[in-house]
């Protein structure tokens, strides 16, 4: 059993938020441990969610030549038969060298790393099970952050076999590209890989109980991007239950409450996120986890236990690696008493579908239920010389201008880069910026960036032309 191993700070996961909140306590000249279950660090996002997505979506979008095509025709590839094994060869070189970049940033910073499961024994004592090695230790921490982040949620009554019938996680070890594919749910994660594989050549059909996708996103975005998914010769189901799905040797067939059967390879299931808490024996901390294993923490990330802070995807919303790195070094300052800023209103969101979505700010939507008057600012992608040379003429920029004072609120982006785009949005916003400052502004010609300004030049002229009306 041996001795109790004492810091001053316990973190429960390397993922992005115990990661940092690990290093920010480091910083402070705190002795920190890293528990961590994995043989990898870098958690959900490293291993099996973020990086390996937004991977495998490279290696589709590269050995596809899906953006060439506008240039060189339809039936441009860059490899002819793409096989699992081209995708995840590079997948599996990303998440080694970022699990390696994670450890060695863990070790400059002389952070202990203890590999095993947690669970807590009392509010400042956890019990370290590492069952490869058969070795146990305790743990102690003034402080302790929990950063166990989720898993796939498994709906009861589905049967997972890896193979026909699987969540998000078994996606990166299929054997072959499925020719016909049906994805249950239409959150971020599941449009995301639907798209890949549209990209792909499979026939991906969607179904999504709810009437739309992504309704937090810009209505005009959303429509461009399912007219895109469609020319992907995805189909649509919105308003549809899934009642059972039935595997046999040739595949599945999906059942749906209106009566449809949709007969497929494949099924994914993308239906949400449940909290990894159920082995923490919180209750022993005199903590619990709701119904989908998410602990509440106030907006400084504690708990109810005062030394006890939770960061990341197992608090819920945005659940997102930006957020939840950001969520990590607050706490860990606020932990020790440093002077920190909590986590800014403006945060940008991005969706890696292909192609990307990005926005910042507010949307429509709610600025007209806020009767906040704006005016729309549009820039397309096939106006921009950047946008002729990519071969991305389906791509637009919208900027949203207050009509009162001419500050910025709200950018959305559909297209390419739009995820890197959209920060010079954020800083002009976070600046408290005006749209005159991307009218003035001078943009490297030619780049998709330049949107900025033709958006702006756009808002302007309609912004004058309701000025004429008021003198």
């Amino acid at each position: 059993m041996g001795s109790i191993l004492e810091y001053e700070m316990v973190v429960i996961g390397s993922g992005p938020g115990g990661q940092k909140a690990a290093i920010a306590a480091a910083k402070l000249g705190k002795s920190v441990a890293v528990i961590e279950q994995r043989p990898m660090l870098g958690g959900v996002c490293v291993n099996t969610g973020t990086i390996p997505s937004k991977t495998l979506r490279e290696a589709v979008v590269y050995l596809t030549g899906m953006n060439q095509r506008e240039l060189y025709g339809a039936s441009y590839r860059v490899k002819d038969k793409i096989t699992p094994a081209d995708l995840l060869s590079r997948t599996q070189h990303v998440i080694g060298k970022q699990a390696d970049v994670v450890r060695n940033q863990l070790m400059r910073n002389r952070i202990d790393l203890i590999p095993g499961e947690g669970r807590f024994k009392d509010e400042h004592t956890l019990l370290v099970e590492d069952r490869t090695r058969g070795e146990r230790t305790t743990v102690s921490g003034e402080n302790i952050v929990i950063a166990t982040g989720t898993k796939p949620a498994r709906p009861q009554g589905v049967e997972f076999d890896e193979q026909r019938v699987l969540d998000s996680d078994g996606i990166l070890d299929l054997k072959t590209i499925p020719a016909s594919m049906v994805v249950v749910g239409a959150g971020v994660i599941g449009v995301e890989y639907a798209s890949m594989f549209a990209a792909l050549g499979s026939k991906v059909t969607i179904v999504e109980k709810r009437q739309d996708m992504l309704d937090f996103c810009d209505p005009e975005i959303i429509e461009a991007l399912r007219f895109h998914l469609r020319d992907l010769a995805v189909t649509f189901r919105f308003g549809e239950e899934v009642t059972g799905v039935q595997v046999g040797s040739a595949g599945t067939v999906t059942s749906l409450a209106s009566g449809k059967k949709i007969a497929a390879e494949t099924v994914m299931y993308s239906a949400g996120r449940q909290g990894q808490t159920e082995n923490l024996d919180l209750e022993k901390a005199g903590l619990e986890a709701d119904a989908r294993g998410r602990i509440f923490v106030d907006e400084a990330f504690q708990t109810k236990v005062d030394h006890i802070y939770a960061v990341g995807d197992v608090i819920g919303f945005p659940a997102l690696a930006s957020t939840s790195m950001d969520q990590g070094r607050v706490a860990a300052c606020h932990a020790f008493g440093e002077p920190v800023h909590g986590l800014t209103a403006l945060q940008p969101i991005g969706i890696y579908s292909i192609p990307e979505i990005s926005y910042v700010g507010a949307t429509e939507v709610e600025l007209t239920k806020q009767s906040v008057p704006y005016e729309v600012g549009v820039s397309r992608y096939r106006e921009l010389a950047r946008g002729q040379i990519a071969g991305d003429s389906y791509g637009m920029l919208k900027l949203l201008v207050s009509t009162d004072d001419l500050k910025l609120l709200g950018v959305h982006i559909f297209g390419s880069n739009a995820t890197e785009m959209v920060h010079i949005g954020q800083a002009v916003m976070g600046c408290e910026g005006t749209v005159e400052y991307l009218v003035d502004a001078v943009f490297n010609y030619p780049t998709f960036s330049e949107a900025y300004k033709v958006a702006a030049l756009d808002v302007m002229n309609k912004v004058r032309a309701l000025s004429q009306f008021d003198s």
